[in-house]
């Protein structure tokens, strides 16, 4: 049996005819650029998110870039944020000249553990940037606290947590701003690269229309009212996430479905650590991540038998030549570092099948039995 990682393309096969409308309308209307496709699709998953407005943009990464520097972040200030996260999250606090401060994540949940993160707190703080990993949200109250108390602003890196909820509050209803990335694999994903981002702040909202599209009074054409960029969503990708939207939390309760066969499978393999939900989370498993001492051997005999598998992340952000220059070393961050060394990523999306998900538990368990 061959069991991949994701497979895009059953979902694409059971939305095959809306979608080929959808997309047919937006070229029959020639509205490529923004256009009422993302428009609608703004409306549609602002609502879903329980915020006042969403901002169509080219991807995810635009998407923290953009609301950091609304949020007054620039060169000479400190964003503090995780290290167990896709280089995104960092590299948007670089190209906006500020210096990302990394706390220590809890391990339990790979999420940035609040009390690490009221350490590094300075005078040059400027911003706090919590990653919902995995699907899992971080511990959002103890962040709030620290924001209020600081004057600090509280943004979310919900590229990986569509549909997730802190205390019954859906991912990027809960900060300044919630930023998701649509890329095709996520929970929520376009047919190419798309970002979003979502608040209940009119000016921040007003803003961002702005500068995502360099700059331009959204109402005048070539009326610049500041240095902006090209951050804009395509019409297409606009039209693919309006009909997927509708699906989402079908897709994560799915999800949830796959996640709970494999923890009742592998209960009792005592060489794996499976993954967990805090009492206030609503996971919805973008990733479904066990922790194994022995991981990368666990990943050959899984190949060998069809199975794919992925680590994300194997090496820790501070610790990767392209971040040597913010002065971390090995042992600086040791839950992360730990947490790299272990993680493994089993197959999952919501096409996955009962079967399938028994194959590789079944195999797993054939592993450790030697």
């Amino acid at each position: 049996m061959k069991v991949p990682m994701n497979d895009l393309r059953l979902q694409h096969a059971a939305l095959q005819p809306q979608m080929e409308a959808a997309l047919a309308q937006v070229v029959a209307d020639c509205s490529f650029i923004l256009g009422p496709s993302v428009s609608a699709f703004e409306q549609a998953f602002a609502a879903y998110c329980g915020a006042d407005h969403c901002v169509g943009v080219s991807n995810g990464t635009d998407a923290l870039k953009l609301v950091l520097r609304v949020a007054g972040v620039g060169p000479g200030h400190e964003v503090i944020t995780t290290p167990h996260t896709f280089a995104a999250t960092v590299e948007a606090i670089c190209e906006l000249g500020a210096r990302p401060v990394l706390a220590d994540i809890e391990a339990r949940h790979f999420t940035i553990d609040p009390a690490q993160v009221a350490e590094l707190i300075t005078p040059r703080t400027r911003a706090l940037l919590p990653v919902h990993i995995y699907g899992h949200p971080a511990d959002m109250d103890p962040l709030l606290e620290l924001a209020t108390k600081h004057d600090l602003a509280l943004i979310e890196d919900a590229a990986q947590a569509q549909g997730a909820r802190y205390k019954g509050r859906l991912a990027g209803s809960i900060g300044l701003a919630g930023c998701f990335s649509f890329y095709p694999g996520k929970n929520l994903g376009a047919y190419g690269d798309a970002g979003g981002i979502t608040t209940s702040d009119g000016a921040l909202a007003e803003k961002l229309r702005l500068l995502r599209n360099h700059g331009q009074d959204p109402a005048r054409k070539f009326f610049y009212q500041e240095p902006g960029y090209n951050h804009r969503m395509d019409g297409l990708q606009g039209a693919v996430l309006g009909v997927k939207l509708p699906h989402l939390d079908q897709w994560n309760q799915r999800r949830r479905q796959v996640a709970q066969r494999y923890c009742q499978a592998l209960e009792g393999v005592e060489e794996l650590i499976l993954p967990a939900e805090a009492e206030y989370a609503h996971h919805v498993y973008h990733l479904f991540v066990v922790r194994a001492l022995d991981r990368d051997r666990l990943a050959a005999a899984l190949k060998q038998v069809g199975i794919d598998t992925a680590v994300q992340y194997p090496h820790p952000l501070h610790l990767t030549a392209g971040y040597a220059s913010l002065g971390y070393r090995q042992g600086s961050l040791p839950q992360c570092e730990q947490a790299c060394a272990q993680i493994l990523s089993l197959p999952m999306f919501p096409e996955l099948a009962d079967a399938q998900v028994d194959y590789v538990a079944d195999h797993i368990r054939l592993y450790y039995r030697g």
